[in-house]
């Protein structure tokens, strides 16, 4: 299983606090892969999705909620055949003015039978921190996703239209997390790439056992990359501490085959020989070898006198 598939596996069995938490769960699940149709004699709730747990979690929803006859219907995906698709249908004639106000109240998405929809209400449970969590949950469960943290940071809940897309990015990011909204082809995406934000939000809707498995890839990655960058930043300083010693070395060898390295002047000639002698020693290292010890930045500044010398008489000689 995938690592999105876990999250909503254990989403399965985390449910609000109180009852119109589970209210705004199955409403984002309704808004983001169900269909609310009014009818004159009873109302029909039918939710389509590829994922059996999602169609558990509604099951379980409606008939704690409602206690109405619900059916699910399970066929294979034509263009997919691999795929099942699971078609959940609740309906009746039981409460329904009762069902409709609650449904209402909550913002879910409801039209007629004629294909009418009504505006969804403003819903004031939104202000509720438990609520707001429960339709986060439901907004993952119905159409949400997250990369494998291994490879990469992301998360993401692809919505149907705009107006749910901006809605359910407003609630996520009342809790402080920086999600953004784009539109994809038909849909509009609501994502979050930071990894830290990501493991808040897993918090958020109740996934501890997966918020745990995050945190512990999350460090694994950080200490890897921590290596990582010390052995590049290592690696990169002995390239450059051998380059220029090498460099040293060729500037050294043309003054003692030229001019002979009695040519420099005492401290600089002790410091030819101790490089000559020690090639691959640091400059912290070569000042050390030497008779007074000498510090790194006064056998630098020796090498460097070198270096001008052996350049002024190359220019010498043409």
């Amino acid at each position: 299983m995938s690592f999105s598939s876990n999250v909503k596996s254990e989403l399965l069995h985390c449910f609000g606090e109180e009852e119109h938490c589970d209210l705004l769960e199955l409403t984002a699940i309704l808004n983001l892969c169900g269909q609310i149709i009014e009818n004159e004699n009873k109302i029909c709730i039918k939710v389509q999705t590829e994922n059996v747990v999602v169609a558990r979690k509604t099951f379980t929803l409606i008939k704690k909620n409602f206690m109405i006859e619900c059916s699910i219907t399970v066929r294979r995906n034509s263009q997919l055949k691999k795929n099942r698709i699971y078609i959940l249908t609740a309906g009746g004639n039981k409460s329904k003015s009762e069902m409709l106000e609650l449904l209402r109240k909550c913002g879910a998405d409801i039209c007629n039978s004629e294909g009418q929809r009504f505006v969804p209400a403003q819903n004031s449970l939104f202000y509720d921190f438990c609520c707001k969590k429960a339709y986060i949950r439901g907004a993952f469960l119905a159409s949400g996703s997250i990369n494998d943290p291994e490879k990469t940071y992301h998360m993401e809940f692809v919505s149907p239209t705009e107006n749910f897309g901006l809605r359910l990015m407003d609630v996520i990011n009342s809790f402080g997390i920086e999600s953004k909204c784009i539109q994809r082809k038909e849909h509009f995406v609501v994502y979050i790439k930071d990894g830290e934000q990501i493991s808040d939000l897993l918090n958020i809707m109740g996934a501890h056992v997966s918020l745990m498995e995050f945190e512990n890839i999350r460090i694994l990655k950080d200490m890897r990359n921590n290596v990582n960058r010390k052995v590049n930043c290592e690696t990169a300083n002995l390239n450059k501490t051998v380059n220029a010693a090498v460099k040293q070395i060729e500037d050294i060898e043309f003054i003692r085959d030229n001019y002979g390295l009695s040519y420099l002047p005492p401290a600089l000639y002790a410091t030819a020989v101790a490089r000559l002698e020690f090639p691959e020693a640091s400059l912290k290292e070569l000042g050390e070898k030497m008779s007074p010890h000498v510090g790194k930045s006064g056998i630098n500044h020796r090498l460097h006198k070198i270096s001008e010398i052996a350049k002024e008489l190359m220019k010498g000689m043409g």
